[in-house]
């Protein structure tokens, strides 16, 4: 073999590593629940580059006292919730374990919370108004999920569900 032809295969064989470790990377964020650090260390970054250099209002403190323990738990759900996790009503097993034996929607609640945290915390009060359809469209999908479960755990899911909130 020339050294052309060795070096002509060089970028193809680093791009295959570096994929290959990119894969993995992705692979153990996923069962680690670090994926879902994502979206809420966004929006705290968000929060505090929109205030930069403004006093800290009761609005403000008020904010970010519902943010951190709203995404907090957002996130320990999602974990809680492992593999379950769909974007779409799906029956893959019935998780009662953890924030789920409390609450048979906390992904939407503590979502919410971390959510409202975040206007507040913007000191933007009248993106408020958006809980006006984001609460229906939640409400909407609980009850999906809800019908979905039912549908494959029976008695067990109504069981379930009598014992927790929301």
């Amino acid at each position: 073999m020339n050294r052309r032809g060795s070096a002509a295969r060089l970028p193809g064989w680093i791009f295959l590593r570096a994929t290959r470790g990119l894969y993995k990377l992705q692979r153990m964020a996923q069962r680690s629940g670090f994926r879902y650090v994502a979206v809420p260390a966004a929006l705290f970054v968000a929060a505090f580059a929109f205030t930069q250099g403004r006093p800290w209002t009761a609005m403000r403190v008020a904010g970010v006292a519902l943010m951190v323990p709203g995404f907090v738990l957002w996130g320990i759900a999602h974990v809680q919730l492992g593999d379950s996790f769909s974007v779409r009503a799906e029956a893959r097993q019935l998780v009662t374990r953890g924030l789920y034996s409390r609450f048979r929607s906390p992904i939407y609640l503590f979502g919410g919370i971390g959510i409202a945290g975040f206007v507040l915390a913007v000191e933007r009060p009248i993106w408020l108004l958006a809980f006006l359809v984001l609460i229906p469209m939640q409400i909407v999908r609980s009850r999906r999920e809800a019908r979905v479960l039912e549908d494959k755990f029976g008695d067990e899911y109504r069981e379930y569900a009598r014992q927790t909130w929301l």
